[in-house]
């Protein structure tokens, strides 16, 4: 501890420039009370000016002016001399936790910088367009990293999605008829949630289960949007299985019976028939149907080990050979089946 001990109401008040023009909510009275406050010259330059504050006199300086009277010293982070030196001497320390989500201000700001002049050709030039194959690709890798169950790659992959969201933004705040940006994206999303989830944020009844719950969201999504058919809003590209799925769903609730879906002897009734029996008997043929493609070619792989520690090459295997080879491997269970 210093020799040295400031007057009481003295503190050193840690802001974060994400954040703004917004200091701690216990720093308040210390500013009123103090006779001098100081702003570090490591702060943002607008936080700087919103505090009309000047720079810290030497550590020294600073410590003996303290020792007089009540000093606040407003910094953007720890270590400097001058606020070891007041904390050393037994000045208050006041800072606020910082509130989920706020690397997301960071990541909003590299976003713009490589969008901006100065910053990254290749940004510069994309457009909706040209960036839908990385959100297709960067969605299947994420969906991958979950089937694996590995963490590191799904904590990276929704990374690569969140740029997605973020780069898509960005590209919005350029058109010249109909601009957005990432706040009103967020912004749109908290009104959706809110008003689909009435029993949560309003005085609607509670639903005690999640069919219940996703009935009442489709309804409330009808009456948003004032949609005329129960498939509007299918999304058309999605994978064939998924959609086929999705439509034998919206059917049913709409009270369609199953006899009127596609229903024949041609290969694209048949996995429609198929995927709808699976999604109303309460599974994702989608996923079901990956699981099987997965364990299969897992299998694949097992019998041409099998085949290269025989002494024999895969490429000339004939049917007898690799049905030899296959027929006792079980499906490899690394997938999910349901």
């Amino acid at each position: 501890m210093s020799e040295v001990q400031v007057a009481e109401g003295s503190a050193v008040v840690v802001v974060d420039d994400r954040l703004g023009d917004v200091l701690p909510a216990a720093a308040a009275p210390l500013l009123r009370s103090a006779a001098a406050v100081y702003a570090e010259p490591g702060l943002a330059p607008a936080t700087r000016a919103a505090l009309a504050a000047p720079a810290p006199p030497m550590a020294s300086d600073l410590l003996a002016q303290a020792a007089l009277e009540p000093v606040v010293l407003i910094v953007g982070e720890l270590g400097s001399a001058e606020a070891d030196g007041l904390r050393a001497a037994g000045a208050r320390l006041v800072a606020a936790s910082a509130p989920a989500g706020i690397e997301l201000l960071d990541a909003v700001t590299v976003m713009d910088r490589l969008r901006s002049p100065g910053g990254c050709p290749w940004d510069a030039e994309q457009d909706h367009d040209t960036l839908r194959q990385y959100l297709v690709e960067e969605t299947y890798e994420l969906l991958d990293a979950i089937e694996h169950r590995d963490r590191e790659a799904l904590r990276e992959e929704l990374g690569d999605v969140l740029l997605q969201v973020l780069f898509h933004a960005r590209v919005a705040t350029e058109d010249p008829a109909d601009p957005f940006d990432i706040d009103a994206v967020a912004a749109g999303l908290v009104s959706k949630l809110v008003s689909r989830h009435p029993h949560v944020f309003a005085d609607d009844p509670a639903l005690l289960d999640a069919e219940s719950q996703h009935t009442r969201w489709e309804e409330l999504k009808q009456q948003e949007k004032q949609r005329e058919s129960i498939v509007d809003g299918v999304a058309l590209g999605q994978p064939a299985v998924a959609l086929a799925a999705k439509l034998a769903q919206r059917a049913n609730r709409a009270g369609i019976p199953a006899d009127a879906m596609p229903r024949g002897e041609s290969t694209g009734e048949v996995l429609f028939g198929a995927a709808a029996q699976a999604k109303l008997a309460g599974h994702d043929p989608e996923d079901q149907l990956r699981a099987v493609a997965l364990a299969f070619a897992a299998r694949i792989r097992a019998a041409e080990r099998r085949a290269r520690e025989s002494g024999r090459e895969p490429a000339g295997l004939d049917s007898s050979e690799w049905r030899n080879l296959m027929s006792d491997l079980p499906d490899i269970a690394g997938v999910r089946s349901e």
